[in-house]
C-alpha cells in the first residue's frame, strides 16, 4: 500500500511492527540449504509456510525453487509432526533421490516442540534414509531473529553435521560468504582463483539460482558445495567468515569442533571492505596479490576520484540486513556521503554500536535502529529528507511517496532483475554500486536542472 498517511511524529513502539524490514528465519535456512549440491530443503510445518518461503525466493531469483514440506494438518498440530516427517523423508529419497535433506522448523513445529534429531533417528532406524544419504536440521522459529538468523543457523548445521578432520592440514581456505547473491559468491570464487588459492565456499548458490536457460529442467543444478567438500572443511588451514551475524556462528563452530582458526570480517562491499578481505586472504594463504586485482582496485579508485563531487555530502537512508548495512555504511562514509537513517529488522544492539562507531565523525546526526521497521524509516525521512534510499523492493513505496531515488539492494528484490547475475562485492561489485548510485543521482540532477544548468558533460 502507499504510505502517504505516515505521520511525522515518532512514538516508541514495543509491541507493534508496521511493514517489517526483514523476513522470517526459514527463508534464510532454505536459501542456505540450496547452496549444498543435490540438497532438497524441507520445511517442517504447514504447507502455507512452505509455500511462502518458496514463493519469496522464486520471486527474488526468478528461478523455480524446489523444496518439500511436512504438510501439517490439525492433527499434526496437536499430536506432533513425527509421522509426517518420517513419511516425508521416505517419499523424498524414493521419488527425488537427493544427497541431502536439510530440515528447518517453523513457528508451528517449534511451538509444539518436535524433537527433529529423534525423529530423523527413527526414520534412519526404519530404513527410510538410504546408505550414503544425509538428513541435517536446524531450528528456525520465525518469531526469533530474521532470515539472516535462519541462514546462519543452517550454515552452522553444515559444520555440525559434516565437518571433520582427516589428520592433516590441507592447503585450503574455507570461506563463508554470508547472506549474499549467487553472483557475489561467484565473484568471491573468481577473486580467490586469481590469487591461486584453493577454497571451500559454503554455502554456494552460484549456478543454482543464477544458472543458464538450457531448455532442460534439472531439479538439482550442478552448483552448490558438495558433501565431500564440507567434510574436508575441518582440515583446512583457516576460515574467513564474511559477516559477523550470518557467518560468524559457523566459523566459530568450526574452530571449536576442528580447531580451524577463523577470521571474521565485514562483507567485502566497497573499497575498505574489499581491501581487508584481499589482504586477509593473502596472509592466511601465504600468497601475493596479482596485478590483475590491483588493476581492478585502481579502476574503482579512478571512478571515485572522477565522480567524488557528485557523492560528496549526499544524505542517504538505508534499510536491510545488519552485515550488509555495516559494509554499505563504511563504503558510503569513505565516499564522503552521509548515511543519516539506518534501519534493520533484525534485533541486535551490537549492530547499532558498530554503525555509530563508523559514523561518529560525520557532521550530522545519525539515526540507527535495530529490530525496527519501514514505518520508522519513513518517519525518519519525513523529519529529515535524504537524497538517496538504499534498500529492498519494499522501499519503493517510501521512495515514491517522498520523491527520492531508490537503489535496490538486499533481499527481497521482487521487481527488478540482475542482482543474481551482477555482484556487488569485490572491486568489480564496488564499481557497479558506484555506477548505480551515480546514475540515480545524476538522473535526478538532470530532472531538476533549469535550462541553464542542464549540462551535456558531467
Amino acid at each position: 500500500m502507499l504510505l502517504r498517511h505516515t505521520s511525522e511524529e515518532i512514538a516508541t513502539r514495543s509491541a507493534l511492527t508496521i511493514n517489517p524490514a526483514k523476513t522470517c528465519q526459514p527463508i534464510g535456512a532454505m536459501y542456505a540449504a540450496l547452496g549444498i549440491h543435490s540438497c532438497l530443503p524441507h520445511s517442517h510445518g504447514s504447507q502455507g509456510c512452505y509455500s511462502y518461503h518458496r514463493s519469496t525466493l522464486t520471486r527474488h531469483y526468478k528461478e523455480p525453487v524446489m523444496a518439500a514440506t511436512s504438510s501439517f494438518t490439525e492433527g499434526s498440530s496437536v499430536f506432533g509432526g513425527q509421522a509426517n516427517l518420517v513419511q516425508a523423508i521416505t517419499n523424498i529419497f524414493t521419488i527425488y533421490n537427493p544427497d541431502v535433506i536439510a530440515v528447518h522448523t517453523t513457528c508451528l513445529s517449534e511451538t509444539i516442540g518436535d524433537d527433529i534429531p529423534q525423529i530423523v533417528s527413527k526414520a534412519r532406524d526404519s530404513g527410510a534414509v538410504p546408505e550414503g544419504k544425509y538428513v541435517i536440521h536446524t531450528n528456525t522459529p520465525s518469531y526469533v531473529g530474521s532470515h539472516v538468523t535462519g541462514f546462519a543457523n543452517m550454515t552452522k548445521a553444515m559444520v555440525d553435521y559434516f565437518s571433520g578432520k582427516n589428520g592433516k592440514k590441507d592447503k585450503t581456505v574455507n570461506i563463508i560468504p554470508g547472506y549474499v547473491e549467487p553472483s557475489d559468491m561467484q565473484e568471491i570464487k573468481r577473486l580467490t582463483s586469481m590469487m591461486g588459492i584453493k577454497t571451500i565456499l559454503f554455502p554456494d548458490t552460484s549456478n543454482v539460482l543464477n544458472g543458464p536457460q538450457t531448455g532442460r529442467y534439472k531439479m538439482f543444478p550442478k552448483g552448490g558445495v558438495t558433501v565431500d567438500a564440507l567434510k574436508m572443511t575441518g582440515s583446512s588451514m583457516g576460515t574467513i567468515a564474511l559477516g559477523l551475524l550470518t557467518s560468524g556462528p559457523a566459523a566459530r563452530a568450526l574452530d571449536s569442533k576442528c580447531k580451524v582458526p577463523c577470521e571474521i570480517l565485514n562483507m567485502p562491499i566497497g573499497l575498505t571492505g574489499t581491501d581487508i578481505f584481499i589482504d586477509t586472504l593473502r596472509q592466511v594463504a601465504g600468497v601475493t596479490v596479482p596485478d590483475a586485482i590491483n588493476v581492478e582496485r585502481g579502476q574503482m579508485i579512478d571512478i571515485i576520484t572522477d565522480m567524488h563531487q557528485y557523492f560528496y555530502g549526499k544524505k542517504v537512508a538505508l534499510a536491510g540486513d545488519p552485515d550488509q548495512l555495516v559494509s554499505l555504511v563504511e563504503f558510503l562514509v569513505s565516499l564522503d556521503m552521509q548515511p543519516v537513517h539506518i534501519v534493520t529488522g533484525t534485533p541486535g544492539k551490537q549492530f547499532e554500536k558498530k554503525i555509530k562507531e563508523l559514523t561518529e565523525h560525520l557532521p550530522c546526526n545519525v539515526n540507527v535502529f535495530a529490530g525496527s521497521d519501514m514505518f520508522m524509516l519513513h518517519q525518519l525521512i519525513k523529519n529529515e529528507p535524504v537524497d538517496l534510499i538504499i534498500g529492498n523492493t519494499y522501499c519503493k513505496y517510501i521512495a515514491r511517496d517522498e520523491d527520492i531515488p531508490l537503489l535496490r539492494f538486499g533481499f527481497p528484490i521482487l521487481d527488478r532483475v540482475g542482482h543474481s547475475y551482477f555482484p556487488t562485492v569485490g572491486y568489480r561489485g564496488g564499481i557497479r554500486l558506484l555506477e548505480k548510485m551515480l546514475d540515480l543521482l545524476l538522473d535526478r540532477k538532470d530532472r531538476d536542472s533549469s535550462e541553464i544548468e542542464f549540462e551535456l558533460v558531467m
